[in-house]
């Protein structure tokens, strides 16, 4: 009898075992490429690239002089290329391959070891190189709005091939690629840090060392073209929702919740901006709405993924008023000449969004948490960590690039040259009949 009940065990046992054959072989399945998340990545590649080309070069152009406008354009394009170009022979490979705390190494340069079928979650590899390569060209992109209207488009170049090296690529691979600061646990779901400060502190050292324009603070330096300007804002809203939502890497909630938190800060910093414009100077402006938008979707960057939607509109609503300090009161203080007002809006906003993603990313405010362990505080210290770390290295590494250039072609174009207009000067061409 007692042979008989081992026996029965040893069964049922052994039925026990191959119910869990299923189960075990799907844990050991490799990952399969899902069509809709793919379709979903294609599409915010796409958004984030309309971002730049023509998002960026209109709005930036829109807010220069007419003489300059084709200028700006022209910088933002071809460094555009350069940095596809980049990206493609080592920038990603240093970014997102295996390497240290600081950067990655070289076993995907020209991207080798990428095969056609090779995955980054569920969808394509080759979608993953294209969707980051579009956060790096318009990071670039935003720096050449500081140092608008006076400098040498050779310098701008030499100076891309540089920064980008040094200070994107690492700060991508600290924030994004298990780096020094992923590793401290910092939150940036969509480049508070990697494109916004990183940004705004080398423009803002660029505008430092090329120096104020002919006539600053002398002459009127107004937009040329508000329509332009409108333009090239409502590109970049609709852009950033490939922006913000790519970033959660997948067709799923947390693409849709960092959508509805894109629309709703956005909503809170315009609205911000708009009536704090209205208070200190009479009149609400569409430059001011204009700037709200992006004064929004900056600060809402680094949160949408990890905040609820309420916090999304306070970080809004923040994010608009600190914006319009950041171009009224703080550009007086520095005594800078930034033409699209890039530390200002993306610097300033930069910076806050990132130190509130660690308020608001808690539970106990809708937002989905923190690491086991983590307290508000203890996550408010690592997002101001986080900031530190990127604006001292961008500030260096810009210096060191921006010198470089000065050294080989010099920063800036003949006063002469300034005062007639770099598009005419620089390009051969007028953006309007005269």
């Amino acid at each position: 009898m007692g042979w008989d009940k081992m026996n029965k065990k040893i069964a049922l046992f052994g039925l026990a075992s191959l119910a869990l054959l299923p189960s075990l072989a799907m844990a050991a399945a490799p990952a399969v490429a899902d069509k809709a998340d793919n379709a979903f990545m294609m599409i915010c590649t796409a958004l984030v690239l309309f971002m730049t080309l023509p998002g960026i070069a209109l709005f930036y152009g829109g807010l220069l002089r007419a003489k300059n406008v084709l200028s700006m354009m022209t910088q933002v394009s071809v460094t555009f290329a350069m940095v596809c170009v980049l990206w493609m022979l080592y920038g990603y490979s240093l970014a997102f391959s295996e390497g240290n705390a600081f950067f990655g190494g070289f076993s995907m340069a020209m991207l080798k070891n990428i095969q056609l079928t090779s995955l980054v979650g569920t969808f394509y590899q080759y979608i993953h190189v294209s969707f980051q390569a579009s956060f790096a060209c318009i990071t670039v992109g935003l720096i050449v709005g500081s140092i608008a209207e006076r400098v040498r488009f050779s310098a701008v170049l030499i100076f891309v091939a540089i920064w980008l090296t040094f200070s994107y690529l690492p700060i991508a691979h600290m924030v994004w690629s298990g780096g020094l600061l992923a590793q401290d646990g910092a939150l940036d779901f969509a480049g508070g840090t990697v494109v916004h400060i990183n940004a705004a502190v080398a423009g803002l050292v660029g505008a430092y060392l090329v120096g104020k324009r002919a006539g600053f603070g002398k002459e009127a330096f107004k937009p040329h073209n508000l329509p332009m300007v409108f333009m090239g804002t409502a590109i970049l809203y609709v852009g950033w929702f490939g922006f913000n939502a790519g970033s959660a890497s997948a067709a799923n909630e947390i693409a849709g919740l960092a959508f509805l938190n894109t629309v709703m800060a956005t909503a809170g910093a315009m609205l911000s901006w708009t009536f704090g414009e209205w208070a200190l100077r009479g009149k609400p402006s569409l430059l001011g709405v204009c700037s709200g938008v992006i004064a929004g979707l900056v600060a809402i960057t680094p949160a949408c993924g990890y905040v609820g939607v309420g916090g999304a509109l306070i970080i809004g609503i923040v994010g608009g008023l600190a914006g319009l300090w950041g171009v009224t009161i703080l550009k007086k203080w520095l005594r800078v000449d930034d033409p699209c007002d890039v530390f200002g809006v993306h610097g300033v906003c930069g910076i806050v969004g990132c130190i509130l993603t660690g308020v608001f990313a808690s539970s106990s405010l809708g937002g989905v948490g923190y690491a086991p362990g983590v307290t508000m505080g203890h996550q408010v210290w690592i997002q101001i960590f986080s900031v530190g770390v990127t604006i001292v290295w961008t500030g260096v590494v810009a210096f060191v690039a921006f010198k470089i250039a000065d050294m080989i072609v010099g920063l800036r174009v003949p006063e002469d040259q300034e005062r007639e207009g770099l598009d005419v000067n620089s390009h051969g061409e007028n953006a309007y009949n005269q």
